[in-house]
């Protein structure tokens, strides 16, 4: 499916597009096709079942993402052992396709899990479940807008790394919440803010997470390096019963 939805040029330019500059909306991408939003519509829709695209919607406007992992597993299987700089290239593509049109940085992740919507969502909220996986407890009244959220450390003490206020809940398939430092709390301009959206993929279900209003590049590596992790070991407690034996993840 990969295959086929690059061989065509039109949906080869979108992808250039979103490699250029991710997170564009229909009428922005229209903006460099000369064809109709309908036909535009159709080739995006070809990319997202391939999942070289993946979407991510804001209030009403629907925002596009360049999704790079089918990509590079195909340079894994077929050219990596013959042309391993143009892995790290596709690297540093990733990178760059993974910021946003705002002044702030965003990290955006996607992965592919074997569960239902509920299942992924009870794992993002249930205290006990991401002690498991996350090292530690997301906490919450009811995980409701306006609600107070905390990310508790599970040695006991009771102490929160992150807190945060639920700024949307549409369970199973979407969750906001604000990020700030206990310290930062209140402060403008001292949180950031994640997205969680959870979309049936088949039998399957794919899950974006996107962290924007990042303080800067520094928070960017931070947050790359933790989310893989924790969406892995998430990833793995769900398909299998275990997490992986890995460190968790500790919020900057």
């Amino acid at each position: 499916m990969v295959f086929r939805a690059l061989a065509d040029g039109t949906r080869r330019r979108l992808l250039d597009r979103l490699r250029e500059q991710s997170g564009q909306t229909l009428g922005e991408l229209c903006g460099h096709i000369a064809m109709t939003r309908q036909s535009v519509t159709q080739h995006l829709t070809v990319l997202e079942a391939a999942n070289l695209v993946s979407t991510v919607r804001r209030g009403r406007v629907k925002l596009h993402y360049l999704n790079p992992v089918p990509l590079h597993e195909i340079q894994e299987r077929w050219i990596d052992k013959f042309e391993r700089p143009r892995l790290r290239a596709l690297s540093a593509l990733k990178r760059r396709a993974e910021e946003d049109m705002t002044d702030q940085p965003t990290y955006v992740y996607v992965t592919y899990i074997a569960a239902t919507p509920e299942k992924v969502w009870d794992a993002l909220t249930d205290a006990d479940l991401t002690a498991a996986y996350w090292g530690h407890s997301n906490v919450s009244e009811d995980w409701s807008p306006g609600s107070r959220w905390e990310h508790r450390r599970t040695d006991g003490s009771g102490t929160a790394d992150v807190v945060g206020t639920v700024v949307e809940s549409e369970r199973p398939t979407r969750l906001v919440a604000t990020w700030a430092a206990p310290e930062d709390e209140g402060k403008e301009g001292k949180h950031s803010r994640v997205t969680y959206d959870i979309r049936p993929h088949g039998n399957i279900v794919r899950l974006t997470v996107t962290h924007e209003d990042l303080a800067d590049e520094v928070a960017v590596k931070e947050v790359s390096q933790g989310w893989p992790a924790v969406l892995a070991n998430l990833k793995s407690l769900l398909e299998t019963g275990s997490p992986l034996p890995q460190e968790p993840w500790l919020v900057p």
